[in-house]
Order: structure tokens, then sequence, then C-alpha cells
């Protein structure tokens, strides 16, 4: 499990990764598959692509506003959001003999951190399930560039007018860091796949158990209660594992960023709290690699009745937000389905 380090990375960042490998080794795997897929295809950018698809009328506003929302777990369309993780949890952890593995794998480098941690994750677990909110975005590939991905128009069918934004997302971001963000691939799994994963962290922790006993034992706690808070923010039925999804996590209660304002939306007719995360470096200068100009790729018109109406309002819009050459990169979707 432990590679050789990134010494281009900062300390903390170096650590980080070390121990996403061991106790979150399907996102340490996703992660680093992608940015291979990157590398492999020659482009020489340390940023990966990903499509947001959302509603015109969200689009616009983000545009506008120049501000990610973020949405309630509780209002998105995969009504099992975070519930699927935590049954795999549960049902893991409610073995005594499997909850005294992994306890007793760890409290052999850092006595004590397994259960705290444990409990911490029990303690705001109420809040995790209803105070979680979360931007999904997908992995963007070269080949949609024109079109964007049928079964994504699918998922966001009905007769809302929909597009897709892509950005170029910085791999290592202070702009992430100051908005408390969690940005983290989602796992299709099973059950009997989410509970051997949780079989390969123990093995992973004896495999490394040297060197998690030079770790500060406080980083060991927030690792694993990390670890835990991942498995039910970032695991989903593997029903839906075309999606490709990526999230972008926040938690206004246990973690909250002065930089992050919340609003009230009414979004397909629900009225919700919502909160925008700034993709504006005159917010921050810790923003400026998070500053839509700046990840702002691409703009995707999915099938619609009024294409080039929508194109020549975004254009205008992305214009007026500080898009270069915006004309040139916004596209109508030529998929032949039904709006």
């Amino acid at each position: 499990m432990m590679e050789s380090q990134d010494l281009t990375l900062p300390p903390e960042l170096q650590l980080a990764m070390q121990l996403e490998g061991i106790f979150m080794p399907q996102t340490w795997k996703k992660r680093k598959e992608a940015y291979e897929r990157l590398k492999q295809s020659g482009d020489t950018s340390e940023g990966l692509r990903f499509a947001h698809y959302t509603s015109a009328d969200a689009a616009l506003k983000i545009i506008q506003e120049k501000r990610m929302w973020v949405r309630s777990t509780t209002c998105m369309s995969d009504y099992r959001e975070v519930l699927h993780g935590f049954e795999i949890l549960l049902e893991f952890f409610s073995s005594e003999s499997n909850r005294q593995r992994f306890i007793q794998a760890l409290d052999s480098c850092a006595p004590g951190a397994a259960g705290e941690a444990i409990q911490l994750f029990d303690q705001w677990w109420s809040e995790i399930q209803f105070g979680t909110y979360i931007a999904s975005m997908s992995e963007h590939d070269e080949t949609e560039n024109s079109h964007g991905r049928l079964s994504m128009w699918r998922a966001f069918g009905g007769n809302t007018a929909r597009v897709a934004l892509v950005f170029r997302i910085p791999k290592f971001s202070g702009g992430a860091q100051a908005l408390n963000l969690f940005f983290s691939p989602v796992a299709y799994l099973a059950k009997d796949e989410g509970r051997a994963l949780i079989d390969e962290v123990i093995k992973n922790i004896h495999m490394n158990s040297e060197f998690l006993g030079s770790v500060d034992r406080g980083t060991i706690i927030a690792t694993v209660f990390h670890m835990l808070l991942a498995g039910v923010t970032c695991l989903k039925h593997e029903g839906f594992e075309e999606e490709r999804e990526w999230r972008a996590i926040y938690s206004p209660k246990r973690s909250p960023s002065p930089l992050v304002e919340s609003s009230t939306e009414i979004i397909g007719g629900v009225p919700q709290i919502i909160y925008k995360l700034p993709l504006d470096v005159t917010v921050s200068s810790t923003l400026a690699e998070l500053d839509f100009s700046r990840m702002f790729d691409r703009l995707i018109i999915g099938p619609s009745q009024y294409p080039l109406v929508m194109s020549g309002a975004f254009v205008d819009a992305l214009t007026k937000t500080g898009v270069p050459d915006a004309a040139n990169r916004v596209f109508i979707s030529g998929i032949p389905i039904r709006p």
C-alpha cells in the first residue's frame, strides 16, 4: 500500500494521501486511476474535467452569481442517499467480532483511537444524515465534449430545459480547504463488496502499523471519522455506476466555512435551504484556482425545443461573468431524444 511519496506535494497533503490509501482504499484507487487516464490521454493539465448536469435555470444562476449550489442529500434523486452506505457500516460493526477486529487492529498503533472515532461518528450521525449537502459531478470524457452523456440527459429528463456545466477542477487546492470541502469519487458497491472493503482496511492497518504508530493520534481519529463519513456519503448502489459520480461535500454545522452562504430556493417546486460555494476570487484570494472563469471549460445544452435561444442567453451570461471566447465554448447536444 505504501507507495513512493509525491515529493512535489506539501507534507500535510503527502500524509493525507498516505492515510487515504490505508483507510479509504477504494477512493484512493479511483482517484489514482482517474489521473492515470488523464496522463495517458496526453492531457498535460493536472485538473480532471467534470460535468455538472443541472437545469438551465440553476445553471444560469450559478454562472451569474459564480456560486455552485450544494443541496441536502434528502432532496437528491436517489431516495436512499447515505442509507445504503450506512446499512453496510451498521451490518459490519454490529457484529462484535468484526468490531473488535477493527478496534484491535488500530489499537496496536493508536490505543483508543478507533473507539473514539466510532463514538464521534455516532454522535454526529443524525446531522450527517439530514445536514449533509452535496454537489454532484460526473467524470467527463473527450468523446462527450459536443453532446454530453445520454444516460445523464435521461436521468435529468422531463420537460425542464437542462445543461451540463463542464469544469476542469485542480487536483489540490487551498480553496477547497478554505471552503471546508471534501471532494471524492463515489464507490458503487453491493453490500458484500462493502464488507470486503472494510476487511481490506483492517488488512491495510496491520500492514502499515509502524507508519500509523508515528502519526499524531488526533489525526488518526479524524481520519477514521472521515472514513466512516465517506462510507455513508460516497457509497451508492451498484446500479448507478454509469454515472461515474464525484461529490463535493459540505457539512455546515460540523465544519462550516465563513466563505459559504445559504439561501432558500425553490427547486422542482420544493422550497429548500441550499448552500452556495463561491467560485469567485474577489471573495477571497484563496479561491484563485477555483474561480469560475478559470475552471470553466464548456457548457453543453441538452435536448431542448429552444437550443438557439438558450445558447445566446448562456453566451451572454458567460461573457459578462468573465469567461473568454464564450461563443465558442457553448455547444448544443445533437443526441436525438425528445426533450
